[in-house]
């Protein structure tokens, strides 16, 4: 009751010239403030990072909008003693409600001052991979390769493993290459080497990498690791598979598929196995053999 009381008592002296003037002042003001912002961000260019420059706008367009609507509120006649003392006990259960909010501030920062990515880096975030499109004191934007727009909260990312793939002028991309056991483990080491320096996009220096990673279920399986520069790393990915195939087929060197073969062990006899023809395709014929029949015959 004394909260409503004292916002009453806030407002009472409003006329409508001051609402007027009030108007004008927010609408000045407003122009002001974002004139201000951008002239800031223009002057620290040099000094600056992008993300940095984008926190210090927004840092003025808010504390200037609050500096703004106190003194909008003062012209317009508002009793900014009563009004304060108000907000101070809705603020308690402001401050309550507003713990998340904290935590991810306080993150942001830790993010800022930290700075394990920037402003326009491909960072990965579990399953999720994307431009750093903003890093603000709440959140982080990104802009995924399909171009779809996520949020994600300071608090999250600073939990999180998170990977800096642009971080560097160059990567080395790892493909995994499956042969058949028959074939020559040198033979395809060198076709593996041809295809990689051949490549358009890849880089001679450092130079490939290709081993001998493990004997799989069905094939031999090779690593070939080729150094490229960042922003090819989509065209090193699918460039060099096509050229992998092409290369493979034209030395005619199997990429095989999976094989599984069943045993029932050296204690019994092996299933005997026969073709028997579909009922349907005889109709008025004798009914088809059961497996036990079959396999007693």
């Amino acid at each position: 009751m004394l909260a409503a009381v004292s916002v009453s008592e806030a407002f009472q002296n409003i006329t409508a010239n001051r609402i007027v003037v009030g108007i004008l002042i927010a609408v000045a003001g407003y122009v002001a403030l974002r004139f201000i912002a951008a002239l800031t961000g223009h002057l620290a260019r040099r000094r600056f990072a992008q993300q940095a420059r984008m926190l210090l706008q927004k840092l003025i367009l808010y504390v200037g909008s609050i500096i703004l609507l106190l003194v909008v509120l003062g012209h317009m006649g508002v009793d900014l003693t009563a009004l304060l003392g108000a907000a101070g006990i809705a603020g308690i259960a402001f401050g309550f409600a507003s713990q998340t909010s904290l935590s991810n501030i306080i993150s942001g920062l830790f993010l800022i001052s930290e700075k394990p990515f920037a402003v326009g880096d491909w960072i990965q975030v579990g399953e999720m991979d994307g431009y750093v499109l903003s890093i603000d004191l709440l959140s982080v934007k990104i802009r995924k390769h399909n171009n779809e727009y996520v949020r994600i909260p300071n608090e999250t990312l600073l939990k999180s493993d998170v990977v800096n793939i642009s971080r560097f002028p160059i990567r080395r991309y790892d493909f995994t290459v499956g042969v058949a056991y028959k074939e020559n483990a040198e033979r395809v080491h060198a076709v593996l080497m041809e295809v990689a320096r051949s490549n358009r996009y890849t880089l001679h220096e450092p130079e490939p990498q290709i081993y001998l990673a493990r004997f799989g279920n069905s094939a031999i399986e090779f690593i070939l690791g080729v150094w490229h520069a960042r922003e090819d790393w989509l065209r090193v990915r699918y460039t060099i598979l096509e050229e992998i195939k092409a290369r493979f087929d034209a030395e005619g060197i199997e990429i095989p598929f999976p094989h599984l073969s069943l045993y029932t062990g050296s204690a019994t006899e092996p299933f005997p196995i026969r073709l028997v023809q579909d009922p349907a395709s005889r109709p008025g014929g004798p009914a088809p053999k059961t497996v036990a029949e079959e396999a007693k015959s």
